[in-house]
């Protein structure tokens, strides 16, 4: 998304970092080796162990971001699937515009037709923590109206990087349809069978 948008951004923040991997993959890459990262989050544990695996050039702070007296700004703020577990997420949503020049939210699908039909998608509610649910177009439409502009948004495929990750024959059988649909088109085979995120760029 940063590549594709041609952003030159010198500071990197995360909100909600958890153990620090997004920011160390991006601090890996060659194009990004003169940008400050920052990683927030008010879990002790997270950040002690994204301290323990980070680098030199990333500065981990337990501590919420989005608060009031922290009045740190950045060129490019992430927001990688965080949002479905706040409680106030329109709030939170809000809050992030004043952090950053640019925001990149990455968003899980949960509402599809086949986790409609099976109601599948409430054990996310239990084993992940999500307490929302969004579609492409509700999550867009919490970004429009939280002041946000739209700038680019693409779909990812979670439940493929899973499959390669954790082969197993009920994923595979479960993601031919989809792959199959997706041939045809990408956010009907979101809407359909799921397995599928959005990650959107806004300012």
């Amino acid at each position: 998304m940063i590549d594709a948008n041609h952003l030159q951004p010198k500071s990197i923040a995360e909100v909600g970092c958890g153990s620090g991997s997004v920011l160390n993959e991006l601090s890996a890459l060659t194009d990004l080796q003169s940008v400050h990262f920052e990683g927030y989050d008010i879990s002790p544990q997270a950040i002690g162990m994204a301290r323990q695996l980070g680098n030199e050039r990333i500065h981990f702070v337990q501590g919420d971001l989005l608060s009031a007296g922290a009045d740190k700004y950045f060129d490019v703020l992430l927001v990688i699937d965080i949002f479905e577990h706040v409680p106030d997420y329109m709030g939170f949503v809000e809050k992030c515009r004043g952090k950053a020049e640019f925001k990149v939210f990455h968003i899980p699908l949960d509402i599809h037709v086949s986790s409609v039909l099976r109601n599948a998608f409430i054990r996310s509610r239990y084993t992940i923590g999500h307490i929302h649910y969004f579609t492409a177009e509700s999550a867009l439409s919490t970004l429009r109206d939280t002041g946000h502009e739209i700038v680019d948004c693409v779909y990812t495929n979670p439940a493929f990087g899973l499959f390669k990750q954790h082969p197993t024959f009920r994923k595979a059988v479960a993601n031919v349809p989809r792959w199959l649909l997706s041939r045809i088109s990408v956010p009907l085979a979101a809407r359909v069978f799921g397995g599928y995120s959005l990650l959107v760029l806004t300012r």
